[in-house]
């Protein structure tokens, strides 16, 4: 198990917009909702084996008949970690697994309040295999054919 420490995490950017209200609030059968989920991991190395993990979270919510939009929230949740080992394929896989893993409930929680506080019902996010996400860009990076030098 790789050795690291989580020093601090915090909210680094966070947006809410739900640019169809309050017409939203007063239509009897809006319709469907249907939810778009995307996430994404950076990660900024530093000097003394510090890195910043940003887990990047973006949540759509838009009714499928229309397109029209319910709400958008972008956040981006930091981790302050440092790594001391050199293994570089275990860092990745802790900066890439294991440390979005222990940030991601504060996100969850972040999204089901913000839905909860904008008058919508509160949207709870379902766990994210961290693991499985990894192994998905893994296997795609490595189909993803290289340019041909010229």
């Amino acid at each position: 198990m790789p050795k690291f420490n989580i020093i601090s995490q915090f909210l680094k950017d966070f947006s809410f917009e739900s640019p169809n209200v309050p017409e939203l609030f007063f239509k009897q059968d809006a319709g469907q909702a249907k939810i778009e989920i995307n996430i994404d991991i950076n990660i900024k190395g530093s000097e003394n084996n510090l890195y910043m993990v940003d887990l990047i979270t973006k949540v759509h919510s838009k009714l499928e008949q229309g397109e029209k939009t319910i709400f958008m929230i972008e956040s981006t949740y930091t981790g302050m970690v440092q790594y001391e080992e050199k293994d570089e394929d275990a860092k990745k896989k802790a900066l890439l697994i294991e440390v979005p893993t222990l940030l991601f409930p504060a996100v969850r929680a972040l999204v089901t309040r913000m839905t909860a506080e904008s008058g919508f019902p509160a949207f709870t996010m379902q766990p994210v295999d961290f693991a499985a996400l990894y192994e998905q860009r893994q296997a795609a990076a490595k189909e993803t054919p290289k340019p041909a030098n010229q």
